[in-house]
C-alpha cells in the first residue's frame, strides 16, 4: 500500500508532467491554411474564411523582400504548404515551409547561387516580441504558441505569406 507521502510525491510529478508538455491535441475544425502578413508580423490559422488564430511573430533579420539567395536573411513570399514536423527542433518545436520551390530554385541558379532553405515556423527562445528580427528567415512564434501550431497545423497545409 502507498503512505501519503509517497502518493502526494507521485500526484506531484503528474502534475509537472502535465504541465510541460509540448505534444498538445487538437481537436476543433480543421486548419485549410496559414496566412502570413510579414509587414504587419502577424500570421493566421485559417479554416475557410474563418480565423482560428492569430499570431504575432518575428522574421529574419532582413525581413523586406521575397527570400532569394541562402543567407540573405529574407522570408520568402508566395504560395507554399507545411512540408514536415519537427519535434526536435533547435528552437522547441518546428513545422517546415516548402521553400525553395523550381521557381525559386531557378532564380538563385540564374545568379549563381543556392536559394538556401530550412525555413520553419518555430518557437523563440526569446521572452518578448517586437525586439528586432533576428532568424535566418524564418518565423518565430513564443514556444506557448508553438504548441498551438503544432497541434492545429498538419504536414500538406497550404501557407501563403505576403509583403
Amino acid at each position: 500500500m502507498m503512505n501519503r507521502r509517497t502518493f502526494c510525491s507521485v500526484a506531484a510529478l503528474f502534475a509537472l508532467t502535465a504541465c510541460s508538455n509540448k505534444f498538445r491535441v487538437y481537436t476543433g475544425p480543421a486548419v485549410t491554411s496559414v496566412v502570413v502578413q510579414k509587414a504587419r508580423r502577424q500570421m493566421f490559422l485559417m479554416h475557410g474564411n474563418e480565423v482560428l488564430k492569430d499570431y504575432k511573430f518575428e522574421l529574419g533579420f532582413a525581413p523586406v523582400g521575397h527570400k532569394a539567395v541562402s543567407g540573405d536573411g529574407r522570408t520568402p513570399e508566395g504560395a507554399y504548404f507545411i512540408d514536415r514536423k519537427n519535434p526536435n527542433s533547435s528552437f522547441y518545436l518546428s513545422i517546415g515551409i516548402s521553400y525553395p520551390n523550381n521557381e525559386d530554385r531557378a532564380r538563385a541558379r540564374a545568379q549563381g547561387k543556392s536559394p538556401g532553405g530550412d525555413i520553419f515556423i518555430h518557437g523563440t527562445p526569446r521572452r518578448a516580441h517586437g525586439e528586432e528580427d533576428w532568424t535566418a528567415g524564418c518565423i518565430a512564434v513564443r514556444d506557448r504558441e508553438m504548441e498551438d501550431i503544432y497541434a492545429m497545423v498538419n504536414v500538406g497545409t497550404p501557407i501563403f505569406l505576403y509583403a
